[in-house]
């Protein structure tokens, strides 16, 4: 079973968010059989985003830009150790705290439906 797929449903089974369908490139990563294998296990539809078409896809450019804008690159680090141990809180903040514009100033976690149990205003 591929080890970042199930890491990412556990994470977010955490949460108590369920998976029908994944959407991803076409990497060869994604078109491989293990992917495929792991998808029908897991009950999930892959679903491809549709070559040259930067509207599928625009979201996690963006994404990727503004980590490496605000995270990766918003500072020296001694070294690439240093760097990676500041990724897990920036993320944090970035899907819990940071205003989205896109989202009317609010977090990717508002999306969710979270803060229908209270777990928003409870979480720091």
């Amino acid at each position: 079973m591929l080890h970042f797929l199930d890491a990412a449903l556990a994470h977010y089974a955490r949460l108590g968010i369920r998976f029908k369908a994944i959407l991803t490139d076409n990497g060869p990563a994604y078109r491989s059989h293990a992917m495929a294998t792991a998808c029908r296990k897991l009950g999930l539809k892959h679903r491809f985003t549709r070559p040259y078409t930067p509207r599928t896809n625009g979201k996690g450019k963006c994404f990727i830009q503004t980590a490496l804008r605000e995270s990766a690159y918003a500072r020296t680090y001694q070294n690439s150790n240093e760097r990676s141990q500041e990724l897990r809180p920036w993320l944090h903040q970035y899907n819990w705290h940071r205003p989205h514009a896109s989202l009317g100033l609010s977090p990717p976690i508002s999306r969710s439906a979270l803060d229908q149990n209270n777990l928003l205003r409870l979480h720091s």
